[in-house]
């Protein structure tokens, strides 16, 4: 019985600890390309982008791997480190920020890995 408790808590505790990092959404833009896990290009229109982002005020709002991003203070507290580059053919990703949180999603899911 004792061996089933300490088994089951063990695999709930990776399973959120698995689950927490691959699908966090914590957002820390790093100053040099070489320090970024995904480079970035801003668009100026929706229908050019692979994500359309939208900025969340609170951290508990940005799980999940759809475009909700809580930008964070520290580099250590981040999920994911971008760099926003000047031209769209450096970039990994093309966002789009939206003005509404219904908006925000993947419009070119085989670009998701590199928030993943």
């Amino acid at each position: 019985m004792m061996k089933n408790v300490f088994f089951t808590s063990t695999c709930l505790v990776l399973f959120s600890i698995f689950f927490q990092n691959a699908y966090a959404q914590k957002i820390y833009e790093v100053d040099y390309e070489s320090s970024a896990d995904v480079k970035v290009y801003v668009v100026d229109y929706e229908s050019s982008a692979d994500l359309i982002v939208y900025k969340v005020d609170y951290e508990s709002r940005a799980n999940g791997n759809e475009g909700k991003w809580y930008f964070v203070d520290y580099e250590s507290t981040a999920d994911v480190k971008v760099y926003f580059v000047d031209y769209e053919s450096r970039a990994d990703v093309k966002i789009y920020y939206a003005d509404y949180e219904s908006r925000a999603g993947w419009k070119n899911s085989s670009k998701k890995r590199f928030f993943d």
